[in-house]
This record gives structure tokens, C-alpha cells and sequence, in this order.
């Protein structure tokens, strides 16, 4: 069996739900959109159903997947619906849904509900990408309160730049949140991760933890004392010994200096490991620090054993985790860690604790 394997620790995911709640203070939707960020939303979900107060994913069809597999909690759909048809399922699930442009309103008001239904009002306070701007979220407000249609509003907004303390650009949103929203009761929810740790002005009722979850940590200065949830890992599955000024893999992209020892390993871009992270991109070898030598192909990359005799073939490879941030992973591709663990396929999952 090819070894290629992406460990999944749910105590690690509880664990960092509990950090997160303690941090905000309130209540915290879990946002388990993407396939919980490439975790696997049915089983993160579960392993968070004696603790998350709720849910968050992206559109209909991901709660639905929750609803089947037995989830009751609470579930926000943070695009709310894209057409009125939708709101029959909403209704019967029991869901939670934003309301960020006009025609969500005329589905709402024209709908032929049997019940009124949650309503999540989006304020967008200067990410300019959704929601109401200024005088147009009380008018939005008291439509959805005149349609008979609407139980309660939450009213949240969502932040462009919390995961850097260095900008005033939150603090500004923050302001033009509260000015716009100063006469209109109900709850808060401004939280993201990077505000969850870093803003606390904006630890209202809810907030919505999302990549903190998984244990990667959305500041730029780290200890907040997530644990990694993922663990991407392979095997060596052949080694050889190249000369000097020997070409390594495509593009001869490297070139060994001396006589170097290479370890192939069964993981490429088609498993998710991103192809434009450099020669010297970090992994450990049997817990051993080593790197990454010669470019990533579709099913296969190779990495440095030269100062690692012990290791051959059958030695555990970790790409990230425990031992290896995946922080660091995505700063050498230029990315961020949301893109690599939604980008994890093809490779073995394997689910580790996660016991009340």
C-alpha cells in the first residue's frame, strides 16, 4: 500500500476548539467549510459535538452533508442562499443563514415559510467583497424584521486584515461596524481566527474560529498554543547515491555539490504538496531534520539523506505537522496553510483520538 498519509488528531482539534472559546469568551461557531479545511467535515464535526456551540460552512449543500450524518447543532451558511428554492431546505434543517446582498432579502420576503428563520445580517465595514455598507444595514435590518419572515438577527462583518497587528485597518473596521450598527440590538459576531487571538476589541457574542482550528496559527508572531491537527507524511520508497555535478529530477533544478545520498518519496503535487516550494524546503526523516532537494513531480519528490546513513527505505517522511509547521510549508510556496490542507487528496486519511 502506497504510504502516502495525512494523520488527522482529533484531540488536537478539541483541543484548540477549547483554546479558541476560552480566548473569545461567548459562544464559537466551528467553521468546518472545505471538508473542515481539508480534515474531513463530518468527522471534525463529530469529534466537536459535546463542545462547539455551532457550526459555520460555506452554502447548502456542505450542512446538508452535516444534517445527514447526525449533526444537531446550530449550522451557518456563510453564503447564505443563492436562490429561493433553497430556503425550503434551510426551514427544514433548521439552518442558520447570512444575508449579505439585496435579493437574499427579496427571497426572504417573498418566500412562503411556515416558520420565521435565523438571519445572520453581514455589515461589510470595509473588506468591500460582501454585506451592507453604512445607513444600508438598518434599512436592510428593518426589512428582514417587517417580513414576518426573520426570528432573529446576529449582526457580523468579517475582517480583511486581523491576521496583521501592525495595520490599523481592523481597528478602523471595528469603528464603522459599531457606528453602523449602534442603534440595532441583537448579537455580535466579528471574530475570525486572526481576531480571535490578536483583536480582543472584537470578542463580541459569537465568534468563528476557522483556521485555528487546524492548529495553524493565522499571526504573524506564533505561540498561541494551537496544536497541529494535521499530519502529512510518506515513506522512502527507494534511495541512490548521486556524484557530484549530478542533475537531481526535472528542470535539473538541482545539483548535487558532493556525493549526496537522495531518498525518493511517495508524495507529489497530486497529493497536495505544493510544487513551487524550493530546494532546502524543510521535513524530517525519522524525526531527523532534512530537506527537500530537486523539484516536486506528480506523485514523487526526493529529499536529502547524505547526513542520515540510518535512514533507507521505509523511513517515515513528515511534509508537515508536529515536526514540521505547515506555516513554514507555505511561506516557501508563496501561499498560505488554508490552500495546502484544502489541497490534500488522493493520500490515505487516518483519524487519531478525539474521545470526550
Amino acid at each position: 500500500m502506497r504510504p502516502a498519509l495525512a494523520r488527522i488528531d482529533l484531540d488536537a482539534l478539541r483541543h484548540n476548539y477549547r483554546l479558541a472559546r476560552q480566548r473569545h469568551g461567548g459562544r464559537a461557531l466551528a467553521v468546518v467549510k472545505a471538508n473542515a479545511y481539508g480534515h474531513g467535515a463530518v468527522r471534525c464535526a463529530w469529534a466537536l459535538a459535546d463542545q462547539a456551540d455551532g457550526y459555520a460552512v460555506a452554502f447548502l449543500d456542505e450542512a446538508l452533508e452535516l444534517r445527514a450524518a447526525g449533526i444537531t447543532q446550530p449550522i451557518l451558511l456563510l453564503e447564505g442562499v443563492f436562490d429561493a428554492a433553497e430556503l425550503a431546505a434551510v426551514a427544514e434543517q433548521g439552518l442558520w443563514q447570512v444575508v449579505h446582498h439585496e435579493d437574499q432579502i427579496r427571497m426572504l420576503e417573498a418566500a412562503p415559510l411556515a416558520a420565521a428563520l435565523p438571519v445572520w445580517l453581514k455589515v461589510n465595514s470595509g473588506m468591500n467583497r460582501a454585506g451592507f455598507v453604512g445607513p444600508a444595514v438598518a434599512q436592510a435590518w428593518q426589512r428582514l424584521q417587517a417580513s414576518g419572515k426573520v426570528s432573529d438577527i446576529t449582526l457580523m462583518t468579517h475582517f480583511a486584515r486581523a491576521d496583521e497587528p501592525q495595520v490599523i485597518s481592523t481597528a478602523e473596521q471595528l469603528a464603522e461596524f459599531d457606528a453602523a450598527t449602534r442603534e440595532l440590538p441583537g448579537p455580535r459576531s466579528l471574530a475570525n481566527s486572526a481576531a480571535v487571538l490578536g483583536w480582543p476589541d472584537a470578542h463580541r457574542d459569537w465568534a468563528r474560529p476557522g483556521i485555528l482550528l487546524y492548529g495553524a496559527d493565522p499571526m504573524p508572531a506564533e505561540g498561541n498554543g494551537l496544536r497541529p491537527v494535521m499530519t502529512l507524511e510518506s515513506a522512502v520508497i527507494a534511495v541512490r547515491e548521486i556524484p557530484p555535478g549530478s542533475p537531481l529530477g526535472y528542470g535539473a533544478r538541482f545539483v548535487a555539490e558532493q556525493p549526496t545520498r537522495v531518498g525518493l518519496v511517495a508524495m507529489g503535487y497530486a497529493d497536495g504538496y505544493p510544487r513551487t516550494v524550493p530546494d532546502g524546503t524543510p521535513l524530517t526523516v525519522d524525526g531527523q531534520p532534512s530537506r527537500l532537494i530537486g523539484r516536486v513531480s506528480m506523485d514523487m519528490l526526493t529529499v536529502d539523506l547524505t547526513h542520515l546513513p540510518a535512514a533507507g527505505i521505509g523511513s517515515r517522511v513528515e511534509l508537515w505537522g508536529k515536526e514540521v509547521p505547515v506555516n513554514r510549508i507555505a511561506a516557501a510556496a508563496n501561499t498560505i496553510s488554508y490552500e495546502l490542507l484544502c489541497n490534500v487528496k488522493r493520500v490515505g486519511v487516518r483519524y487519531e483520538g478525539g474521545e470526550a
